[in-house]
């Protein structure tokens, strides 16, 4: 099982952290994304988004990190992860929506412009950070793991960019169950760090 990776990437490395995680085997194959490589063959015709991470599994390809996250926990990680009840995989599958809307147009987004160089307007991505990590630390003054009263694919796919943010000028100072629920996920068993965590 392969995974096209940049190690820069916070939606590359939440799938790395993931499988170290669980103990999911990944052949990590490097991508030279500021040559291009994600938008040329053989990675456009896997992915025709042009995007990176890309994981292939024999006859599955996939495109992009939460939906990887999700194929990991349910064909390789024990329920744990990613239980097959409605209810628990509706409490994830919410916090899989914030990671790739809230936080990647806030956090992420503003670590594009300071960290990449990215023509995004700064201004707007620290609103929408300025929004969504109050949110994220009243929930959490509330509950030791996003979901579930334990580390689930939540956790793997919030994390990276939200660590990330003091690297888009988004401090986290002012969130103190934010930073406790970081050092809990850094604590767990194989955790694999990433620059900048």
């Amino acid at each position: 099982m392969k995974l096209y990776d940049l190690e820069l990437s916070g939606n590359c490395y939440k799938v790395r952290l993931f499988a170290a995680l669980a103990g999911i085997a990944l052949e990590i194959t490097a991508v030279d994304f500021l040559g291009g490589a994600h938008k040329q063959p053989p990675l456009i015709g896997l992915n025709p988004w042009g995007e990176i991470p890309i994981l292939v599994d024999g006859e599955v390809v996939l495109r992009d990190s939460q939906a990887i996250l999700v194929y990991l926990a349910a064909k390789y990680a024990n329920e744990t992860w990613f239980p097959r009840d409605a209810t628990g995989m509706a409490e994830i599958v919410q916090w899989l929506s914030t990671t790739a809307n809230e936080v990647q147009n806030g956090p992420a987004a503003a670590r594009l412009v300071d960290k990449f160089g990215y023509a995004i307007d700064k201004a707007d991505t620290l609103k929408r950070s300025a929004r969504i990590l109050p949110l994220i630390e009243a929930h959490l003054a509330g509950h030791q793991w996003l979901a579930l009263g334990r580390p689930t694919i939540a956790d793997c796919a919030v994390f990276p960019y939200v660590a990330l943010a003091p690297e888009g000028g988004a401090a986290l100072s002012d969130y103190p169950n934010i930073r406790q629920w970081l050092d809990r996920i850094k604590a767990l068993p194989n955790f694999l760090a990433m620059p900048g965590v």
